[in-house]
């Protein structure tokens, strides 16, 4: 693996404490009876440890899990979001009360292992397309709860995100088409109703991408298209007066993903991003202090 990590990090997601809050009353409930064994004034220390190579995600859920529990618990790393990780390497140290570490250890590392799994992902297709034009999108398949988690493990992996959710960017596809009555009409519509936003059309046919360019969309989403097909559409996005962004999907994998990027198209949106993934195997080894 090479190291991917943004020239700039992405900005950690507003609902991140609001997250790790839900995932530690899901886990803790009424009390951590287990830790409760434990003298209450046990302090303990421990190490984060990597089983496999991978992309670290997540530092920053970790660290928050633990910090919620216990603001005097002390965290250092030794690597951060977005670095290539391999077989062994410690990731970080703690220490603290041992009950509170022992609650948030599972949580904590939940977080670690997904959002790693999430950015690992991410930097295989990444570097499989990274002397091409085009770039990795996310989608909005992403684990309920873990949607902006998920996108910025994206990010720090060297992808791009799509629109977050419903509401910040238009996507207008079949079934918008069919009840607006037409692609012009479902585009126009939205130009008045949100004149400030993004609209984007997903397409089948190049018939459709000339409908879709006609009515003025920002981008289109080609879907399920051959190779051939995606050459075409390409070629007659360049010949059009207007030009816009254009993104496949559908069947992408990394036996495909490639051949995909090189007909020309800007943008590759891949499901299997946050939907397809083994969380990474990390453990967290404790330590008694006396």
């Amino acid at each position: 693996m090479t190291d991917t990590k943004p020239s700039k990090p992405p900005a950690l997601p507003t609902d991140l404490a609001a997250t790790v809050q839900t995932a530690l009353a899901e886990d803790i409930g009424e009390g951590d009876i287990s830790a409760a064994l434990i003298p209450a004034a046990q302090q303990a220390c421990g190490q984060v440890i990597s089983r496999e190579a991978a992309i670290l995600c997540g530092t920053a859920w970790f660290d928050e899990v633990f910090h919620q529990l216990d603001a005097d618990i002390t965290i250092n790393w030794q690597t951060q979001d977005g670095a290539v990780i391999s077989a062994g390497q410690t990731l970080c140290s703690l220490t603290g009360n041992a009950r509170q570490l022992l609650s948030g250890e599972r949580t904590a590392l939940n977080f670690l292992q997904t959002l790693s799994a999430t950015a690992t992902r991410t930097h295989e297709f990444v570097q499989a397309i990274s002397d091409t034009g085009a770039q990795i999108l996310d989608t909005r398949k992403t684990l309920p709860g873990l949607r902006r988690a998920q996108k910025y493990a994206v990010a720090c992996a060297g992808g791009r995100n799509h629109r977050m959710g419903l509401f910040d960017a238009f996507l207008i596809k079949e079934n918008h088409i069919l009840a607006a009555g037409s692609i012009a009409a479902a585009v126009a519509a939205a130009r008045e109703q949100r004149p400030e936003l993004k609209v984007e059309v997903e397409v089948e046919t190049l018939d459709e991408l000339q409908q879709a360019l006609a009515a003025g969309a920002n981008q289109v989403l080609l879907d399920n298209m051959d190779p051939d097909t995606l050459r075409q559409a390409v070629a007659l996005n360049r010949n059009h007066p207007t030009p816009i962004k254009l993104e496949a999907s559908g069947g992408v994998n990394l036996d495909t993903v490639r051949v995909i990027a090189e007909t020309g198209v800007d943008f590759i949106s891949v499901g299997s991003l946050t939907k397809d993934i083994r969380a990474v195997d990390l453990s967290l080894r404790l330590q008694h202090q006396s």
